[in-house]
């Protein structure tokens, strides 16, 4: 990248894993020599381990949350540029969205895999900022329950179209926050009548045309 700057780059996990961390010197700065490279977690320096011509590596066992974190790479020479990596645990949320009607309940679900988080939060979207949800205030229109230690509900009673878009789920680790998203819309009781509200005036208007014609054609033959 350009001197004086750093890249980052978030990397979410869903299991524990190895893990390979890679800076590569960008080709138009391969002509820098005596590259001083320092990787480090956090503050603490660590070696690195594979070496190629324009790129240093390190290669990493992530078996729970005291492995996660930031990880960076920092080139000292002529110039200095740095690269970011944040590791954190996956978010699962539902992908697509959650249907529901005025008046009915809705139920989100968010789920941590393989690492447990400290806390969670909810957020609901209000335009571009996102406002936490607090249940102890309004008890009577959210709930949110910690079923284990992974996997939080939240629960939103009486829906109005007004609690429709949306939401995000917090999880608190040691070393770092992730947040997974789901949409949730509300639709109007008329919705599901429309169709069966259709094929009654279908029905209205068939029924209208047979007894328009029924009694035309008893005029006629009475006028014969």
């Amino acid at each position: 990248g350009v001197s004086g700057t750093s890249v980052e780059k978030n990397i979410t996990l869903d299991r524990a894993t190895r893990i390979e961390l890679s800076c590569r010197l960008d080709n138009k700065y391969s002509h820098l020599k005596s590259l001083q490279v320092t990787w480090k977690r956090g503050n603490e320096t660590i070696r690195h381990i594979n070496k190629t011509e324009n790129s240093w590596s390190i290669q990493l066992r992530i078996l729970d949350n005291s492995n996660l974190g930031g990880y960076s790479c920092t080139l000292k020479g002529e110039e200095e540029t740095s690269a970011m990596f944040h590791l954190q645990p996956k978010i699962e949320g539902k992908e697509k969205p959650i249907v529901s009607y005025e008046g009915d309940t809705a139920v989100m679900i968010c789920k941590s895999f393989d690492y447990t988080p400290i806390a969670w939060t909810w957020y609901m979207t209000n335009g571009s900022e996102q406002i936490a949800v607090n249940d102890s205030l309004l008890a009577d229109k959210y709930v949110i329950n910690r079923l284990s230690a992974n996997v939080t509900h939240l629960k939103i009673l009486k829906l109005t179209k007004e609690d429709d878009g949306v939401y995000w789920c917090e999880a608190a680790f040691e070393l770092g926050k992730s947040k997974g998203k789901l949409k949730l819309r509300v639709l109007s009781l008329m919705v599901p009548l429309k169709p069966f509200l259709a094929i009654v005036a279908e029905v209205v208007i068939l029924v209208t045309i047979v007894f328009l014609y029924e009694m035309y054609s008893k005029k006629k033959e009475k006028l014969a």
